[in-house]
């Protein structure tokens, strides 16, 4: 069985959920949202997608899932990390974000991902993008703290599940909650029994501690009509 995953919730799927499920055998595939838009509209079909909630009601998926039977699973919000060991600037508050970021030498975030395209609307709002984008490292997609492993950035920024994945990494924080942004994904299984059974495993209440582990909170399931 197919699953297509936001890399948001790849850390605790490959760190034990999928290992847990006893059904029929699961082959995961993770990009960002955006991505697996795009994928969908060249013609892959996954069995399971999990995704950004309000993303579901995209036409490329409308011959893939019933956006009625998808269900909220968890949400997450953006931070920051530095490598391990290195000094972690504050970001308590905006004038410190701000300091952080215009003071950092390299600053990495991705381009396809919900948490980079939110961080470059951020930096025109703070009046800072001329300063920080003219030293960032851009990736398309892809974990941004993998950059601060090479030494292409001394700072990245990412949904917090997503900087939780890298180890050698030191996740700062999440940004102060005036400029925070959070992103909701959901799970929606495709016609195969089996992809219903998958997705509620994966929004049940005995797994939330998985999800928490990498700064994911997790949602209520959709009551039943």
């Amino acid at each position: 069985m197919k699953l297509f995953s936001t890399l948001a919730v790849q850390g605790p799927l490959q760190a034990g959920l999928l290992e847990a499920w006893t059904g029929v055998p699961v082959r995961p595939s993770f990009d960002p949202t955006s991505v697996l838009v795009e994928r969908i509209a060249s013609g892959e079909r996954p069995d399971v997608l999990i995704a950004i909630e309000s993303e579901l009601h995209r036409p490329e998926f409308s011959e893939l899932i019933a956006v009625e039977d998808a269900i909220p699973l968890v949400r997450t919000g953006i931070g920051l990390a530095v490598r391990a060991g290195a000094p972690a600037p504050s970001i308590t508050t905006v004038d410190d974000l701000v300091a952080a970021l215009t003071g950092a030498r390299s600053v990495a975030y991705s381009r396809s991902g919900a948490s980079g395209i939110r961080f470059a609307r951020l930096l025109d709002e703070l009046g800072i993008a001329n300063q920080v984008t003219t030293r960032a490292t851009v990736l398309r997609k892809g974990f941004t703290a993998t950059a601060l492993l090479d030494g292409r950035a001394d700072l990245a920024v990412q949904q917090l599940s997503e900087l939780r994945v890298i180890a050698g990494v030191d996740v700062i924080g999440p940004l102060p909650e005036a400029v925070q942004h959070y992103t909701t994904f959901a799970v929606a299984p495709g016609p195969r029994p089996e992809a219903a059974q998958l997705a509620r495993f994966l929004a049940a209440e005995e797994n939330q501690a998985a999800y928490a582990r990498f700064d994911l909170q997790p949602l209520p399931p959709i009551p039943p009509h």
